[in-house]
């Protein structure tokens, strides 16, 4: 394994890469979900009041920290809070490194996973650096599934069984938020797999998995208990039945599903300013539902999820992804919704599960690095097919995160020019209209009283000299 070492450079490299984006591509200034929070919660952080609502566990309680930090010495400064997600854009990175290194991937396939994890498709979420969390939030599942991993081979030390029973509460109540759904699910799955595995095998119950069983389940009970309490706000979405919706329009449901999957060969912008009509879309939607049922086969065929369950998990995870945005999206009646930039971090999770997959097949029909198969001396008449279809779907996926990448770094300094815009607004915005102020702040633009809502973020930042106000002496016109 020390020969991999290097693989670690990798995630360390990515999350260099991942700042200088933030530098090119943004001016500090608050926009969108920042109007929001700067309402809700601030100027006073430490007001208990704004924590100790009924339904804390689903507002993300480490976010809480972050502001506390961020107003205390940063001057709630959005380019901390994109700092903190490119830091844990990096830690998924290193987690999957770790993976890597002791499965013993070849370097071309850690060159795709990496290319995937740290892909500009994300630009959204790395931008409205509200959703720093996040990051932190899927590097947490993913170093889960690493644990979970080492126990299914039979490799878990005591600290690591002890991290697989805590861990679901730090990440479920304290940092997933609303993700903690699916993460929570496939956690579920996998140790009932487990259970009816050791079932079969030894005909016995296990009472390690039924313990990590039981304090998941527990943990997302208590989410559920605070979830109740919460009150749902999802401006544009339409009051309709779906079950109506599904008799009436059910290729609308078919056309949104394959659009969302296309966008991880092809990201939303990408394909809009590439693509012509429909078709392509779909097409390509086809195409990554093929690599997802192609990966499922190879678990399969090759029974892989017995020697490692992290691919498996995150397949399952990425798929469980795209559906439940269709089934919490679909009501806004658009139907490219699903290819939106801030859902690709959640679809990342099955790309990154396929690209596992193929490399472990790779692996083993090649006879490297502990494969039980193939004898080591290349691709033959046998071992073509399945290593050229392995190939075959790592290439789209690498194609389309370094098409997404290329692409955004075209579009990065007109990205920041726009910033600067919105922060010379920000600095007037005593004499601006309440249109001009929700529409350059991109705050529920279709909602008249949210120009308002622009107004009073302002007021308080101004008056706290914070962020905008903070540096509003440095020159917008040199840049």
């Amino acid at each position: 394994m020390k020969e991999r070492r290097w693989y670690y450079l990798l995630p360390l490299a990515g999350t260099i890469f991942g700042i200088w984006y933030i530098h090119i591509a943004f001016y500090d200034v608050v926009y969108s979900d920042y109007i929001r929070l700067v309402n809700s919660y601030l100027p006073d952080v430490w007001d208990p009041a704004r924590f100790l609502v009924p339904d804390v566990l689903t507002r993300i309680p480490l976010s809480y920290l972050g502001r506390i930090i961020n107003t205390t010495f940063f001057h709630y400064s959005v380019t901390f809070d994109q700092t903190l997600g490119v830091l844990g854009m990096g830690l998924a990175g290193a987690v999957l490194a770790a993976y890597c290194i002791r499965r013993r991937i070849g370097p071309v396939w850690m060159l795709a996973v990496m290319a995937v994890v740290f892909s500009l498709n994300k630009w959204e979420m790395l931008i409205n650096g509200s959703g720093w969390v996040h990051f932190f939030a899927f590097a947490g599942f993913y170093y889960h599934y690493l644990v979970l991993d080492r126990a299914w081979c039979g490799e878990a030390k005591a600290h690591d069984r002890r991290t697989l029973m805590w861990l679901p509460w730090v990440m479920i109540l304290g940092v997933a938020g609303q993700y903690c759904a699916v993460y929570a699910a496939v956690l579920f799955l996998t140790y009932l797999l487990k259970l009816a595995m050791v079932r079969a095998k030894e005909k016995r119950w296990s009472g390690e998995y039924g313990g990590y069983l039981a304090s998941a389940a527990s943990a997302f009970g208590c989410y559920l208990v605070s979830n109740a309490f919460a009150v749902e706000d999802h401006a544009g979405m339409q009051d309709l039945s779906l079950i109506r919706q599904l008799l009436d329009t059910p290729g609308y449901f078919v056309r949104f599903l394959l659009k969302s999957l296309s966008s991880m060969a092809a990201g939303g912008d990408y394909a809009r300013s590439h693509f012509t009509g429909e078709t392509p879309y779909l097409v390509l939607g086809l195409l990554v539902a093929a690599a997802y049922l192609a990966a499922l086969w190879f678990q399969y065929r090759y029974r892989l999820y017995e020697r490692t369950i992290l691919p498996l998990i995150l397949i399952v995870s990425g798929s469980a992804n795209h559906l439940l945005v269709l089934l919490s999206r679909w009501s806004f009646l658009i139907e490219d919704y699903g290819m939106g930039s801030r859902y690709a971090l959640q679809f990342a999770a099955g790309v990154l599960g396929i690209l596992l997959t193929c490399a472990l097949v790779w692996q083993m029909e090649r006879g490297g690095a502990g494969g039980a198969q193939g004898d080591g001396m290349g691709l033959s008449r046998r071992t073509l097919p399945v290593c050229g279809a392995a190939a075959l779907i790592a290439a789209m996926f690498l194609a389309g995160a370094v098409g997404d990448t290329i692409q955004e770094l075209e579009i990065a300094p007109y990205r920041r020019l726009l910033c600067m815009d919105r922060a010379r607004i920000a600095l007037d915005f005593e004499n601006r209209t309440d249109d001009e102020l929700r529409e350059n702040f991109e705050y529920r633009t279709s909602q008249p009283e949210s120009g308002q809502a622009v107004r009073n973020a302002l007021t308080v930042l101004k008056e706290q000299g914070w962020n905008v106000f903070y540096h509003e002496e440095e020159s917008l016109t040199d840049e």
